[in-house]
């Protein structure tokens, strides 16, 4: 009898084999599943920390850059003058004479102007360049306004005027 039990467990497989296989196989599906969402989140948060790294190394490159002496020698010259109309006059003048002056102003144009196209494209964070700049930034486009428009007709420095309109919108009419 005992023979006869054993010589049947050998000639047919146990129908729980199937069954089994699939639960083997169902959990090791979920493990990996797990791993890969486990990897995906890791790689996403490395991801978020590259930009911030990327995005802080930028913010001090740009800071550096505001403190360098091009720029604070266009600064200089632009505080000589007795507000926005002295500037106009003067930008118009320079411009026109292909003056060196024209160059020195023209660097704190391009500084703006380039930090709005790094903002732009999400190279830049808006929110840090509020921080950092917040009313500057509008009062600066007010000022430069008038001479651009003199000297060279409405819509130059457009990323420029962009920024300082979004800026305006997000600090509201208190800003």
């Amino acid at each position: 009898m005992r023979d006869q039990r054993r010589a049947r467990q050998l000639q047919a497989p146990d129908p729980n084999w199937a069954e089994q296989a699939t639960a083997i196989g169902t959990s090791v599906g979920a493990l990996g599943l797990l791993g890969a969402i486990g990897a995906a989140i890791f790689a996403g948060r490395q991801v978020r920390e590259a930009r911030r790294n990327r995005q802080a190394q930028m913010a001090a490159e740009f800071i550096r850059r505001w403190n360098e002496d091009s720029l604070v020698e266009a600064r200089r010259l632009i505080n000589r003058f007795d507000g926005k109309e002295d500037l106009s006059k003067a930008f118009q003048r320079y411009v026109a004479d292909n003056a060196p002056e024209a160059y020195v102003l023209y660097r704190e144009l391009d500084y703006f102007e380039q930090l709005a196209a790094l903002e732009r494209q999400g190279a830049f964070d808006f929110e840090l360049i509020r921080v950092l700049l917040g009313r500057t930034l509008i009062d600066r486009w007010e000022m430069w306004k008038p001479a651009l428009d003199a000297a060279h007709g409405v819509g130059v420095y457009p990323l420029f005027s962009s920024l300082a309109a979004k800026m305006r919108r997000a600090l509201g009419p208190d800003g």
